[in-house]
């Protein structure tokens, strides 16, 4: 549906993109994460035609560069700036998007209803946004990314400030296109959200791919161990293991073990293993 092949881009002396090659699946949610400055922003807005990269080819679902704008309207974007007019409704800004994609007349009527009942806002489409609260604009955003029925959907950071209510409302939305056969690359720096809904994983750091693997592979592969607590009457013991359930079973044994508990692996671990604990501002 996506592919990268050997993307380059510069601003100056600073690369911001250096050699990514990589491919998104149909029908998949692929996972794009990386620190700040890593890359991702550039990476993506190569990849909708906003930038031209210096070197390296796009191909947007087999039709070629997303520079053509016949191409891009298979592309749907939501970005992590609210990209919507407070003064209009939100059927109005959403008939503007798709008049912008080329609906007209009945057939963006329909298109603004149907994705105004998939974001759970039918009842509110005639109100104007800067009446919304920031999980409803967050909805009405990924909305207008889909009003022209896209078979590749992008959403940066789209749960980003909002309430558990539309967060959890957001995800079972990227499972329901997910389900309807879309594909969406999903980037986030929530890694749960990316381990309970990605298929696969990119993470890239200094514009370069350092991993790319279903979530259970950047697991084994990069995570790390477990880690075993054992609570006692002296305090708490810590070890890592490979092995956690022989480790329990063994200190189980122990008459003044109080609580046990084991700490797995996580894609947060998997994150900080590649990219390292220093901050990025």
């Amino acid at each position: 549906m996506l592919t990268l092949r050997n993307i380059r881009k510069s601003f100056g002396s600073t690369v911001a993109v250096d050699g990514l090659s990589l491919s998104i699946q149909p029908g998949e949610v692929f996972g794009f994460l990386g620190p700040n400055g890593a890359g991702k922003t550039t990476s993506i807005s190569i990849a909708v035609g906003l930038l031209t990269p210096d070197s390296g080819e796009v191909d947007l679902a087999g039709k070629g560069s997303p520079i053509d704008p016949a191409v891009r309207r298979s592309v749907g974007i939501a970005p992590q700036a609210i990209a919507l007019y407070d003064e209009l409704t939100a059927r109005e800004n959403l008939r503007l998007f798709a008049t912008l994609y080329g609906l007209s007349g009945a057939d963006a009527r329909l298109r603004c209803d149907a994705v105004l009942d998939q974001v759970g806002l039918s009842d509110r489409g005639n109100d104007r946004v800067k009446t919304y609260s920031g999980g409803m604009k967050r909805r009405i955003n990924l909305a207008a990314a889909l009003v022209h029925d896209p078979p590749l959907v992008l959403l940066d950071e789209p749960t980003a400030g909002v309430d558990p209510q539309s967060r959890n409302s957001i995800l079972d939305l990227v499972r329901r296109l997910r389900d309807q056969g879309r594909t969406v690359v999903y980037t986030t720096h929530y890694m749960e959200e990316a381990q309970r809904l990605c298929d696969r994983v990119a993470v890239i750091d200094h514009g370069r791919l350092i991993a790319l693997d279903t979530v259970e592979g950047l697991l084994a592969s990069h995570g790390g161990s477990s880690v075993v607590r054992v609570q006692t009457v002296t305090g708490e013991d810590r070890i890592q293991t490979s092995d956690p359930v022989a480790e329990l079973t063994a200190r189980l044994k122990d008459a003044s073990v109080l609580n046990v508990r084991i700490d797995r692996p996580d894609l947060e671990s998997v994150f900080l293993n590649l990219t390292g604990r220093s901050l990025r501002d």
